[in-house]
């Protein structure tokens, strides 16, 4: 599935080999506000190493205390952890637990080979205090290493049974409240610790502390985020389950300074150390808008600023030039920009990241415009471009960000349009929905030209949106621009009309009646599938062939929004909520997608078990209250 200063001087800099595969990206950052924000998250201690759950990191120094897990004679060593379902088949288990957004207190439990430990830290002024609580008397050994990330300046070091990070401006110590014990085989070169898990252990930098002293300062954390969480009443649980994730997925991505939110610990481990996807990465800021300002900028601007030299946020960026240079991906970014705005009104917000989405917005008309319509593409790029599945017909459906939907299945892909020969009735809606978004902020910042030139576009498209409603079986359907046929394959994009307000009262009402609770299509205990459920790929229960997802699920809500339907709107929050508590309540996940028949996230190994846009499922009942 997963983007002018603009064109000129970024094609320089992609021209030359040393930008093409750096790791560093290119950023034009305008505002002195973003520098500040940016320059305030990158500081002190979290998890922000995205290789562990279980790597407590002190920033801006990049010195980690890495919490590892043998046992006596045996070469397994466990120092990299993540969340990941059952399926899997890691040799841990991590359940992340309750944590703070900034790191100041985190908690989780960890299993293996059949033993659990819970772990906890707090901060304490510029100090990290660490518990480490077996569950029993254990057989695994805890190694706690010193680490150095990110190739920063410094030294490391063991002695005196503490370690140590020596810094330009400082050092920082490492002690503990129980005794090492020797163990030359141990499987690491780093300077490190090892502890039987006999009883509780407390790990600490800066003054000595006993271990009560550092169980009641983590307690006091614990205790107060607990009173965060329990504040929002009985939404109390959904808060939890979606600012747990969205805090634990938050990393430090060094070679750009930058803290941001990908999807997950384990995409961007694949990835090579991040990976930002378009959509995805709009939906985080929206999420995060309801509790941190500061990460919702954060990841609202970063997603923004990576758009390419052609004027379109990629479908996904990664280090070393691995961007989607053909294709984009959905385009909700101005309609998230302008709700994050309305909640805190700042303008600068606004002006940071104004230019390039309207450059975007001007991009969509220019190069998947096919005859008056919009449709899913892939530019032509120069193999010298890293970039994967580039001018096809997959590429197209990744652009989509419906990576294998059968809407797809046997689409022609034209060489001369570098499109699918398919009126999308999902990508003109939320074109629509962009362009009407993208007016509004324009007339804020007081650009009336440009609100006058989004304006018109919106109704060009509305217009030609407004001739795919078929009157016969109620509902807007895509339209095949090769040979003219309507396309019968229904999945949810064919409500978003309702979110760009390009159908009637009636219209919607017709849709919602006689589609959204039709059991055939897509009504049931678990809502909304993917793809109808009487199309014969739905039984495929494969990525976007029948599974449930967050997104889709968020942008039909938005969509009722616009229209009376407070029974079906109420009915999807219900639903929607149910799915990711069951799943929650059963394993800590938060399940990329979702089987449509028995609700479960961890059935294939094609749902990931921590991915944040999962949360989108709960996050609609906080929009509906206002929150």
């Amino acid at each position: 599935m997963k983007k002018t200063r603009f064109v000129s001087v970024l094609t320089l800099l992609l021209a030359s080999p040393s930008f093409m595969y750096a790791q560093p990206v290119s950023r034009n950052i305008k505002t002195p506000e973003y520098r500040e924000l940016q320059r305030k998250l990158c500081s002190g201690w979290n998890t922000w190493y995205n290789g562990s759950f279980t790597s407590h990191v002190h920033l801006p120094q990049g010195f980690s205390i890495n919490l590892c897990l043998t046992q006596p004679g045996n070469p397994d060593y466990l120092k990299e952890t993540f969340k990941e379902p059952a399926i899997s088949n890691r040799p841990e288990k991590v359940l992340p637990g309750l944590r703070a957004d900034d790191g100041s207190y985190t908690s989780m439990k960890l299993t293996y080979k059949e033993e659990e430990l819970s772990i906890q830290s707090a901060t304490d002024g510029a100090d990290e205090l660490i518990l480490v609580s077996p569950g029993k008397k254990s057989k695994n050994y805890l190694v706690v290493e010193a680490g150095l990330l990110w190739n920063l300046q410094g030294s490391i070091g063991m002695h005196n049974n503490g370690l140590f990070g020596m810094f330009p401006e400082d050092t920082i110590e490492v002690h503990t409240t129980a005794s090492p014990v020797e163990d030359a085989y141990a499987v690491t070169t780093a300077p490190h610790l090892t502890f039987t898990l006999d009883n509780e252990i407390g790990i600490y930098t800066g003054k000595t502390r006993t271990l009560p002293e550092i169980k009641a300062i983590i307690q006091k954390h614990r205790d107060e985020e607990q009173k965060r969480m329990d504040s929002h009443g009985d939404l109390a649980s959904s808060f939890t389950a979606m600012q747990t994730i969205l805090a634990w997925n938050t990393i430090y991505d060094a070679p750009n300074h930058r803290v941001i939110t990908p999807v997950s610990r384990s995409w961007s481990n694949g990835w090579g150390g991040f990976v930002l996807f378009d959509w995805d990465t709009y939906f985080a800021s929206y999420m995060l808008s309801s509790f941190n300002k500061d990460l919702a900028y954060a990841n609202a601007v970063e997603i923004t600023k990576s758009i390419t030299p052609d004027g379109f946020i990629p479908n996904y960026q990664s280090p070393f030039g691995n961007t989607s240079w053909d294709r984009s991906e959905p385009p909700v970014g101005s309609a998230i920009i302008l709700w994050i705005y309305n909640k805190y009104k700042e303008k600068w917000f606004l002006n940071e990241v104004y230019d390039e989405l309207l450059t975007w917005n001007r991009w969509w008309a220019s190069k998947r415009d096919v005859k008056g319509y919009l449709c899913w593409g892939s530019t032509p790029v120069p193999d010298s471009l890293k970039s994967i599945e580039k001018n096809n017909l997959q590429a197209a459906k990744f652009e989509s960000g419906l990576d294998n939907s059968p809407m797809y299945d046997s689409i022609p892909f034209s060489q001369t349009t570098h499109t699918m020969e398919l009126a999308d009735v999902g990508l003109m809606s939320m074109y629509i929905a962009d362009c009407n978004s993208l007016a509004e902020i324009s007339t804020i910042l007081g650009k009336k030209a440009e609100a006058a030139e989004l304006n018109k576009r919106a109704s060009f498209y509305t217009r030609q949106l407004a001739g795919m409603w078929d009157e016969k079986t109620g509902i807007f359907l895509n339209k095949r621009l090769d040979n003219g046929e309507k396309s019968y394959r229904l999945s949810p994009t064919n409500f978003y009309p309702m979110l760009a307000k390009a159908c009637t009262e009636k219209q919607a009402e017709r849709m919602i009646k006689e589609h959204y609770y039709n059991p055939d299509e897509f009504y049931g205990k678990y809502v909304i599938p993917s793809i109808s459920r009487n199309n014969p790929a739905f039984k495929d229960n494969d990525y976007w062939r029948g599974r449930i997802w967050g997104p889709m699920n968020f942008l039909v809500y938005m969509g009722m929004r616009n229209y009376h339907l407070p029974e079906a709107r109420l009915d999807l929050i219900s639903k929607s909520k149910a799915l990711l508590m069951q799943n929650w309540k059963a394993d800590g996940g938060v399940y990329e997608n979702y089987n449509s028949v028995t609700g479960t996230g961890g059935d294939v190994h094609s749902a990931d078990g921590f991915y944040h846009w999962g949360a989108l499922l709960t996050f609609i009942e906080f929009v509906e209250r206002g929150l």
